[in-house]
């Protein structure tokens, strides 16, 4: 008794519910897939350039059931870049280039759309 309502409410929010968590996944696997190929799209380039600021970004993960409530952590590297034209472009890098390279910097950075290639320091800053 009384419950009535609600057993017939409970379907409709729990697909609508599934439904909006199916749709934010094909969203960020079509954005994903549209930054992927912009950046095989783009040409390879090569440009003075200098290391302005480094940054980290440390995620924390709760683990499942499987997991026994152990936790986990993943650390994404950025590197924002100064080209000769005043405008900045921040890149991921893997934690060893990210180790690398110090604010100040100055050197030939190769980029592919927003992909880092590679960043090698001018002869004057060694």
């Amino acid at each position: 008794m009384g419950f009535g309502l609600m057993d017939s409410l409970f379907p409709i929010f729990f697909f609508l519910i599934f439904g909006v968590v199916i749709a934010m996944f094909i969203v960020v696997i079509v954005k994903g897939a549209g930054q992927w190929s912009r950046n095989n799209r783009a040409p390879l380039l090569t440009v003075d350039a200098t290391v302005v600021s480094r940054r980290a970004d440390v995620s924390h993960h709760m683990g499942g059931a499987g997991d026994a409530g152990m936790s986990h952590s993943s650390t994404s590297y950025y590197v924002t870049f100064q080209v000769d034209s005043g405008d900045r472009m921040e890149l991921r890098v893997s934690g060893k280039e990210y180790g690398l390279l110090a604010e100040g910097d100055e050197g030939r950075l190769t980029f592919q759309g927003t992909r880092y290639q590679g960043f090698i320091r001018s002869i004057e800053n060694v």
